[in-house]
């Protein structure tokens, strides 16, 4: 099942429309302030790439994220495949990327929860979730949906003098 409702969002599979929006979001210093950096259109069409990918072999993935009211995509919520390795991988992360104007209102904690139910349903029995030490919105949400904080580690795609490179890290069991 490729779509979810919430009370204000619908999770769904991703249109052809979406890159362009997908691709001015990953290009927002404000939404990628917790990255490396922001992502060229090559960057973000190969993401975009690797979602469909994850979805045809595995039946879930990141969803594009719209508002109910207005049908305007917002962003992209889901489960990705860990793509590093660490002592908690192999394993699937629960993730959320928002357009900056929906920051701060509760809608990725809402998307989140409802990819919680989804995962259950999809068999999985755990998921991480994790992001740069100083992206304390990201941990907030984590926190909010249940999950557990089980430790820190410095992420080894990231230069050891990157202010990004100490992630902590949250879990859950389904």
């Amino acid at each position: 099942m490729n779509h979810l409702e919430t009370d204000r969002l619908v999770l769904r599979s991703w249109k052809l429309e979406d890159l362009s929006l997908f691709a001015a979001m990953n290009k927002d210093e404000r939404v990628m302030r917790y990255f490396p950096s922001t992502l060229t259109d090559v960057q973000t069409e190969s993401f975009y790439n690797r979602i469909q990918s994850e979805f045809q072999r595995k039946g879930w993935g990141l969803y594009a994220v719209e508002l109910k009211s207005t049908g305007l995509f917002i962003g992209c919520v889901g489960l990705h495949e860990i793509g590093f390795d660490a002592d908690f991988t192999p394993g699937v992360e629960i993730g959320w990327r928002l357009d900056a104007d929906c920051h701060n209102r509760g809608l990725a904690t809402e998307a989140a929860r409802s990819v919680l139910k989804l995962a259950k349903e999809k068999g999985l029995s755990r998921l991480y979730s994790f992001t740069a030490k100083l992206n304390l919105p990201s941990e907030r949400v984590m926190q909010k949906i249940g999950m557990t904080k089980v430790g820190e580690f410095a992420h080894p795609n990231l230069p050891a003098d990157s202010p990004l490179r100490a992630h902590i890290l949250y879990r859950i069991d389904l």
